[in-house]
C-alpha cells in the first residue's frame, strides 16, 4: 500500500532510486501510461516503469553521490 501511494505521488524532478540500483531525475510522468522518464546523466535518458522505483530521494542526493 505504501509503495502504491509513492508511485503514485511520482512528480518530474523528483531524485528516485529505482529497483535496479539506478540513480536519477524524474523528467517526464506519463499520466496515462505506467511509464516515467529518467535522467540518469545529462542527455542520458531512459523510461522506467513507475512500479521499479523503489525509493524518493530527498533533493540534492545525485549531487552529493
Amino acid at each position: 500500500k505504501e509503495h502504491k501511494n509513492l508511485v503514485s505521488s511520482l512528480s518530474k524532478g523528483d531524485e528516485v532510486l529505482t529497483a535496479g540500483g539506478l540513480i536519477g531525475k524524474i523528467t517526464k510522468v506519463s499520466d496515462d501510461k505506467d511509464f516515467v522518464k529518467v535522467e540518469l546523466a545529462e542527455g542520458t535518458e531512459v523510461m522506467v516503469q513507475k512500479a521499479s522505483i523503489n525509493t524518493v530521494l530527498p533533493k540534492g542526493t545525485i549531487k552529493s553521490v
